[in-house]
């Protein structure tokens, strides 16, 4: 029995973490991009000293600081793609050493970026989370951490909600827990996973 890859992806406030969770609460072993690179950033992770060469300032206390990062992001549009040379690499050994580690059942990847940056092309199958872009932008604005134009910018830079959904195996929606954990449990009943 081998493991059965479903790629889990939605843009920002769409409820990935959340269905992620759900999949996990049903017997889903996950992966998340997010948490990978935390693990990167984080005390002795692998980008580290790499990063801090490139943004000096982002060095706190042995680890990088997100939000240093992010307003040097801002004020430098080249950086982006250098700190991304870095990191996705180090994300590709993260998620491969994941895989070796689990090799049976329903393995779950929480990839923001999951057709941006091709990480689709090595799944069974594709969930994307969508939620209508009012309830989009209440969740991600509610969270207190970026204002409307930031969330604008994000958006205008990642593939539109449409367009994941058009390259999706499934689509889950996420206007209320119940309503997407129903969909979530369909999904693991249907006939493609019971050999997961």
């Amino acid at each position: 029995m081998s493991a059965f890859k479903l790629g889990l992806t939605g843009s920002i406030g769409m409820g990935k973490t959340t269905t992620a969770a759900l999949f996990a609460k049903h017997g889903g072993l996950t992966w998340c991009a997010d948490a990978a690179v935390h693990r990167l950033y984080g005390l002795g992770g692998a980008a580290v000293e790499s990063i801090s060469l490139l943004v000096p300032s982002a060095l706190q206390n042995g680890i990088i600081d997100r939000a240093i990062l992010k307003s040097a992001i801002a004020s430098d549009v080249a950086l982006l793609s250098k700190i991304e040379a870095i990191i996705h690499p180090l994300v590709a050994k993260d998620r491969a050493a994941f895989l070796i580690q689990h090799q049976t059942g329903l393995l779950v990847f929480d990839v923001p970026l999951l057709f941006e940056t091709g990480v689709d092309k090595m799944m069974d199958a594709v969930v994307v989370v969508t939620s209508p872009p009012a309830v989009q932008r209440q969740r991600v604005l509610a969270r207190g951490t970026m204002t409307g134009a930031d969330l604008d910018l994000i958006l205008a830079h990642q593939m539109s909600d449409v367009e994941k959904q058009n390259l999706a195996d499934y689509v889950i929606k996420t206007d209320t827990l119940g309503q997407a954990e129903q969909l979530v449990l369909q999904i693991i009943k249907s006939p493609r996973f019971k050999n997961a």
